[in-house]
């Protein structure tokens, strides 16, 4: 019989879908061990991240991490188990749709109750690290905003100063007689001179604002610099998280201190005073027209301290307008919270941590793969068209036995038959009809 081009085609995928099953076979042999493998090395460390999450440290919680673990371990290694064994064998497109959807539906319930627990172990500890670092950060900056709004409160010194200095300035001025023409010590000297003092007791006071926020800030910032430390030290995160926690309530009343220090609400208030509180002399000029040249000097005075007021008012404000820092408070955290919160920084540690529990989802697709490749070698081909030469052979052999059991079973009925008495014949009766 000559061999046509489609008999060469087909010899050639019969040889290369035996060759895959070949393959297929051995691996077979290796699948479930390394199944297992991973499965375990997951209950390993879900392990370790379910043990961090529970308080108790006695005998029933490392039972129930254990038990936790072991199931799964034992989850794992059944779901691919079974995808490994139904996602290549079957042949219709809705159950392989169907079997995806479950796989993809298993492959979330496996990161919901394992995944972030690996990555809570592999990463658990520095995830911790970077919350109390970025927490370090905000309290940092919420220092140094308060810090910046006192040392603002504390430049209104200058402007107090100023407008003091003004009114020293006139009252001197009306001592000489330069002011009201009236030369002496009399009303309107002595309301300059009262609001002189009011503002030079105002700048004292602002004055010895200035020492305390700066040692506030100095014993801030040494309580920073002992955060910082606490955040890379080594050992246990926990006991470091404790530290870090009671230093966290110091620096808080620091910054609350520096809030109050503020000197801007003071100075606010005191501009508004400053022409409100005006307590007026008796004018004691000797005539008529001197005590009008003093009430309109007192009048002139009135005009210029509502300028003046006005002008710190403004400064004050301006002060007060600036945005104060948002109030940082260190909450703990777990090291599971952590890995969740800060998983954009540990991207690497949640890739393997997903990869140890869904890599056998590869396992899957090469597998159906590799069988669907199977299939489409051999085609239409049938069963006695694939056999090789260890199958005929086979096939002989068991030929051959039903050949020397077949006869065998045809004669021993005729050796029975030579065995068995001879039947006994009754005789007719009369009448009977043969």
């Amino acid at each position: 019989m000559q061999e046509t081009p489609s008999t060469r085609a087909a010899a050639k995928g019969l040889q290369n879908a035996k060759e895959l099953e070949g393959h297929l076979s051995w691996l077979d042999s290796i699948t479930g061990p390394a199944l297992g493998v991973l499965a375990v090395a997951s209950g390993i460390y879900t392990y370790l991240g379910v043990s961090s999450l529970l308080v108790d440290t006695g005998g029933w919680a490392v039972l129930a991490a254990m038990a936790y673990s072991i199931a799964v371990s034992v989850a794992i290694f059944v779901f691919w188990s079974y995808l490994m064994r139904l996602v290549p064998a079957v042949r219709t497109a809705a159950a392989r749709v169907g079997l995806l959807l479950s796989m993809g539906l298993g492959s979330l319930a496996i990161i919901a109750m394992s995944s972030w627990l690996n990555a809570a172990a592999l990463a658990g500890a520095a995830a911790v690290e970077q919350h109390l670092a970025r927490t370090v950060q905000d309290y940092q900056a919420s220092l140094e905003q308060t810090n910046a709004i006192a040392l603002a409160a504390q430049a209104l010194e200058r402007d107090v100063a100023r407008v003091r200095q003004s009114f020293e300035d006139l009252s001197d001025q009306e001592a000489s007689g330069d002011l009201s023409g009236l030369a002496g010590r009399g009303a309107v000297f002595r309301v300059l001179r009262q609001k002189a003092s009011e503002l030079a007791a105002l700048e004292a006071q602002i004055a010895t604002q200035g020492p305390l926020v700066e040692g506030a800030f100095a014993e801030g910032n040494q309580i920073l610099s002992r955060m910082r430390a606490l955040t890379v030290e080594p050992g246990p995160v926990e006991a470091r998280s404790v530290e870090f926690s009671e230093e966290a309530v110091r620096l808080a009343g620091i910054v609350a201190r520096l809030r109050q220090l503020s000197v801007a609400p003071l100075v606010l208030r005191a501009a508004q005073d400053l022409s409100a509180s005006v307590v007026l002399p008796e004018l004691d000029g000797r005539s008529a027209g001197a005590r009008s040249d003093q009430a309109a000097t007192i009048d002139s005075v009135m005009t210029v301290l509502g300028q003046r007021a006005s002008t710190l008012s403004q400064a004050a404000e301006e002060v007060l307008s600036l945005q104060a820092p948002v109030e940082t408070v260190y909450t703990p955290i777990s090291t599971a919270d952590a890995v969740i919160r800060y998983a954009a920084n540990f991207g690497p540690s949640w890739a393997g941590a997903i990869a140890i529990d869904l890599l056998p989802a590869v396992l899957v697709f090469i597998l159906a793969v590799t069988q669907a490749a199977i299939r489409t070698a051999r085609g239409d081909t049938r069963v006695e068209d694939s056999m090789t030469v260890a199958d005929l052979r086979m096939a002989l052999g068991v030929y051959r036995e039903l050949e020397s059991v077949i006869p065998q079973e045809q004669a021993q009925p005729a050796e029975d038959d030579q065995d068995r008495p001879p039947a006994r014949v009754e005789p007719l009766k009369p009448g009977a009809v043969r």
